[in-house]
């Protein structure tokens, strides 16, 4: 094979390898940025559109460590004195160079890890008034959440609890599948929070309880 089949074979292995590793990644995060997306589009019930593939989440991030890892490799090994030669011959794109390797290196990671950050997309309810007309009608309760796969799933069923006027706090566990809600009952039921994170969520409330009242 003649140095110049060498290159292009190399190349294209090249390319195949950061095109596989970007895809893994945005895979991979897919079940974690589409309840963001469905925020900051104003597109309730589609968060749990890509829940279905956390499963294989662990195996799309280790794809894409295999993939990227491989184009790295590519790209720092030593190469032979003909390799050099041939180098010398022709100008790598900016699609072949080590920069783009690295933007393409950082987007992965930045995708990967979105769920760990994804908390900074939802506005904060600080300027909510909460007015507790008595103690008596303060009720706790617990959700059961279908669908929730992940940190970026709990903000988003923080956030649809939170922005109902009468909860006074709330916060979920993708691990437990469960939700914890304080509310007043004077101003909001229970019937109408379980509305509110079917509708702009997508999740499914499967069981609900009354811790205390």
């Amino acid at each position: 094979m003649s140095s110049v089949s060498k290159k292009l074979k190399k190349t294209g292995f090249l390319s195949r390898s950061v095109g596989a590793g970007l895809l893994a990644a945005v895979a991979a995060s897919l079940c974690c940025v589409t309840p963001v997306f469905s925020l900051l589009a104003g597109i309730g019930g589609i968060a749990a559109t890509f829940s279905w593939m956390e499963p294989f989440r662990p195996y799309l991030i280790g794809l894409t460590l295999v993939t990227l890892g491989f184009a790295w490799y590519q790209k720092l090994k030593a190469r032979s004195t003909e390799e050099v030669t041939c180098a010398c011959d022709e100008e790598l794109t900016f699609w072949q160079s080590k920069k783009f390797l690295s933007i393409v290196t950082i987007f992965a990671i930045v995708m990967v890890a979105f769920p760990y950050y994804s908390g900074i997309f939802y506005p904060e309810n600080s300027n909510k008034k909460i007015l507790v007309a008595s103690e008596r009608n303060l009720v706790e309760a617990q959700l059961e959440i279908r669908g929730m796969t992940c940190v970026g799933c709990e903000h988003s069923v923080n956030h649809a609890l939170n922005s109902v006027e009468g909860v006074i706090k709330a916060s979920s566990s993708y691990k437990l599948n469960k939700a914890s809600v304080t509310f007043d009952q004077s101003e909001v039921t229970l019937e109408w929070l379980i509305q509110a994170v079917e509708t702009e969520t997508g999740y499914e409330v499967v069981e609900k309880r009354i811790v205390k009242q």
